[in-house]
């Protein structure tokens, strides 16, 4: 019988850190498409940042990066959870190594179709003129009109890559850090651990991460140009991620791959600590209840 319990509590796990860390990730997004020498949406940015005079409206306007992680958080725990149990049969057989490829590769597949969310979200952040004004399904179809169905792909290739490198860090070192600090320091599976573990988790990924999270939300923000009768070069300013590295760290020089790097890590390190946490509660809770379903109902009494 298929278990579909890492699939439901990953989603559920996902979804509260992305609205707990939401304020932090549009403060990333906002940092990392300025400085750009193409840049034309800079005055847009502007005029929307005055535009909103109760930003707790313009923050937690979360409907896409809700969507996203229902969709990017369900399949990847799922599948690394399932993964994982394929190649041990309990936490003290795993290996760092394996874990990495299994995060890498439940990563990769969920971002890769979970891509047009990911898209989305993005530009919904940015206040991008393809969304401005429009609701999430609106939003979408929009871009699928206006630059193909294929549109809603783009940047697919680094935020996979992305999401490759990130998943395989976070997942792996959190799985290895808990597993040292209750093996090694005979520390106890409690919220502190899960706490502790989640942080080292989060530092690693954001590392890791932050230059090609620069390249895919660069990427991502630039309107496929393809569809337009008039397009021009400063539409278009990066032809893909080879060409946005080089005219990123040519232009702006090599610290601008870790803009919003700081903002990267107040956000994952939060978000891993929620998640983790949330995610460990969803199992304590599940085996509690499977434990009182294994009393006979007398016992209960």
């Amino acid at each position: 019988m298929f278990d579909w319990r890492p699939f439901l509590f990953g989603g559920l796990a996902s979804s509260v850190a992305e609205l707990a860390t939401f304020p932090i990730d549009l403060t990333k997004t906002r940092l990392q498409i300025q400085g750009q020498i193409f840049d034309n949406h800079t005055q847009q940015l502007q005029y929307a940042q005055k535009k909103y005079t109760n930003m707790f409206q313009a923050i937690y306007r979360v409907s896409a990066a809700l969507l996203r992680q229902a969709t990017y958080g369900t399949i990847k725990i799922g599948i690394y959870q399932k993964m994982k149990r394929l190649f041990a049969d309990d936490i003290r057989q795993e290996k760092l190594y394996i874990n990495v490829l299994n995060g890498m590769f439940s990563g990769a597949l969920a971002n890769a179709i979970a891509n047009p969310t990911d898209l989305l979200k993005i530009r919904m952040q940015a206040n991008h003129p393809s969304v401005q004004g429009k609701g999430l399904f609106t939003a979408m179809a929009s871009i699928a009109k206006k630059e193909g169905v294929r549109g809603l792909w783009s940047g697919v290739l680094p935020t996979v890559q992305r999401a490759a490198i990130v998943s395989g860090i976070e997942l792996a070192v959190y799985d290895c850090a808990k597993q040292q600090l209750i093996c090694q320091l005979n520390s106890s599976d409690t919220i502190g651990t899960h706490f502790l573990a989640s942080f080292i988790a989060g530092f690693a990924g954001a590392f890791t991460s932050t230059p090609i999270d620069v390249v895919r939300t660069r990427l991502m923000n630039q309107e496929n140009s393809s569809s337009r009768v008039n397009s021009t070069a400063a539409s278009m300013p990066y032809k893909g991620i080879m060409d946005c590295f080089v005219k990123t760290t040519r232009n702006e020089g090599f610290s601008a791959l870790y803009k919003g790097f700081f903002p990267s890590w107040l956000r994952l390190g939060p978000w891993n600590i929620v998640f983790f946490i949330v995610f460990e509660q969803f199992k304590n809770l599940d085996r509690t209840l499977e434990s009182r379903r294994a009393i006979p109902i007398d016992q209960h009494l």
